[in-house]
């Protein structure tokens, strides 16, 4: 018979009795048995990380997850619920360092990687519990209790097969490319990364002048990152635009573009006096290979040493005569349109800033951290008689999403996956798929699909899936696509295993646990000059 509902129940406690049935009967379980017969209906989870606590943006997560599983059961499907935890990466590093009062990779090597992964391993786990807790309290169902863990080995091994499957289809390569970089956390970052992390700023960008060589004449040029100046090899024009040679009310001849002198130098005008004269007009691609003298002389020496021209004036139509003075600075170093530019004019590369953010030696302000070198640069400048102006600006600058620490787009070499290779695929594919809404498809993620660029893979830490290239100092390069095929070619598989026994998380399986510095020490024969001694990637 029909049971009537008490309209004073406490729904609180109903769903604790109602969740206490489900797990004393194993309801989820024989859910799945009922319908073994059916056609399968698949779901991974995508993992959270557990050494994190579950917030209510996970609670709608959850709730969309388990409801797709519970409607394909309802169709009579067998439907596979498998639960994982993240496990990897640098939020796990980062947690690791605060509990150890560890600041940046330096230190952490001064404490050893190999009691550094330990406390790693031991950290994803903190929440763990608490994760369950709730995942139960919500009515999620999935397999925990043999849940997928990306630090696994087995895990990782289905990465390596996935990896070398893209290395067959060479897909997969090293580059030399400007990247979001996080100089605190020492590693690029993704697009997807970047987007987490823009943040308001208001600083000082610079208009500079450069002296032109044979005249008593300089380009005027705009940059919004002062601390790369020391950097300059060329300034770069738009070669369609209209640009100008013009005596200024300040005294100086300039060269700048048509279109921005009176935003640049309207401030200049005088009761009796007008704030320029025009002396003589050009395209853009008139003033290409026009010479100028280098900003910072260890600029100049860097190019002496690489036997190469810089300091010239360079086309590109990326140049906008929207803000600026028509004219920008080119350090290839920084900047992917500077890179671009640099490799067609086959340009001077100059780097003066580490792996830590700071500027170099050779610079005037070695050791000052980037953003705190823009003051002193622009303080130069001035004194110099350099400086035109350092009008403030207003803009979205990222931040690493992590630590907070303003990135750099730095030329960093990486790993990359040759998206660009497969783009039409991607769409293509995409297309087929029923997106709800449908703007989501077509819009955010097809607009991105349409400008995907390849994907740089590799993060330069200490606690993530190695990557599975060897490399040769013959240049031979391959990629190990699982524990037999490594164990096949490394002549000290098994030294590795008797050095690591006790340090390794393994049980007794005679495998080479596949995480730093474990697998660093692991060598393999190389399949085309026979040399032993190949250094991992």
């Amino acid at each position: 018979m029909y049971k009537k509902v008490n309209t004073e129940l406490n729904f609180v406690e109903r769903e604790k009795a109602t969740e206490k049935f489900w797990r004393d009967n194993d309801i989820f379980k024989k859910s799945m048995e009922n319908r073994k017969e059916g056609e399968t209906y698949t779901f991974y989870d995508g993992p959270p990380t557990a050494n994190g606590k579950p917030h209510i943006g996970h609670v709608e997560t959850r709730t969309i997850k388990d409801m797709i599983p519970r409607y394909q059961t309802m169709k009579g499907k067998y439907v596979p619920r498998k639960a994982g935890w993240d496990t990897h990466g640098l939020p796990v590093e980062i947690e690791v360092e605060k509990k150890l009062g560890l600041d940046g990779k330096e230190q952490i090597e001064e404490y050893g990687m190999e009691p550094f992964i330990k406390q790693c391993k031991e950290s994803v786990w903190k929440y763990k519990g608490m994760w369950e807790d709730f995942s139960g309290t919500v009515g999620f169902w999935a397999d925990m209790d043999n849940p997928y863990v990306t630090y696994d080995d087995n895990f990782i091994e289905s990465e390596w097969w996935a990896l070398k499957e893209i290395w067959n289809k060479k897909l997969l390569y090293k580059g030399f490319k400007i990247v979001p970089y996080c100089p605190r956390c020492g590693t690029p970052l993704s697009s997807q990364e970047v987007a987490q992390g823009y943040k308001l700023v208001k600083e000082r960008s610079a208009i500079v002048r450069f002296k032109v060589v044979g005249e008593d004449a300089y380009f005027l040029a705009w940059t919004t990152t002062p601390w790369t100046l020391p950097s300059n090899v060329a300034l770069c024009v738009n070669p369609n635009e209209t640009y100008c040679k013009v005596k200024a009310a300040d005294g100086y001849t300039y060269y700048m573009a048509e279109a921005l002198l009176d935003k640049v130098l309207g401030t200049l005008a005088k009761d009796d006096e007008k704030a320029y004269e025009v002396l003589e007009t050009m395209t853009g691609k008139d003033l290409e290979y026009k010479e100028y003298e280098a900003l910072y002389a260890c600029a100049a020496e860097a190019a002496a040493k690489q036997n190469k021209k810089g300091h010239f004036v360079t086309c590109d139509t990326y140049v906008t005569m929207s803000d600026g003075t028509g004219i920008v600075h080119i350090a290839p170093a920084f900047g992917e349109d500077d890179s671009r530019v640099g490799r067609e004019y086959d340009l001077p590369f100059v780097q003066f800033v580490d792996g830590q953010g700071n500027m170099t030696k050779e610079t005037p302000y070695a050791g000052v951290f980037v953003k705190k070198a823009d003051p002193m640069v622009l303080t130069d400048l001035d004194k110099e008689g350099k400086l035109f102006d350092a009008p403030k600006f207003e803009h979205d600058y990222p931040h690493c999403w992590r630590c907070d620490t303003p990135l750099i787009y730095y030329a960093r070499e990486s790993w990359f996956i040759k998206m660009t290779a497969v783009k039409d695929d991607l769409i293509r594919n995409n297309n087929t798929i029923n997106w709800i809404p449908e703007s989501i498809g077509k819009g955010r993620f097809g607009d991105w699909l349409e400008n995907v660029q390849d994907w740089g893979i590799s993060r330069n830490r200490y606690w993530g899936t190695p990557l599975n290239i060897w490399e040769c100092e013959c240049g031979c390069q391959h990629a190990i696509g699982s524990q037999a095929e490594l164990k096949s070619m490394s002549p000290n598989y098994t030294d590795v295993v008797k050095k690591y026994a006790k340090e390794m998380d393994q049980e007794a399986n005679g495998e080479v646990e596949l995480h730093r510095p474990f697998i660093d020490d692991v060598t393999i024969t190389c399949p085309k000059c026979g040399h032993q001694f190949i250094k991992k990637s």
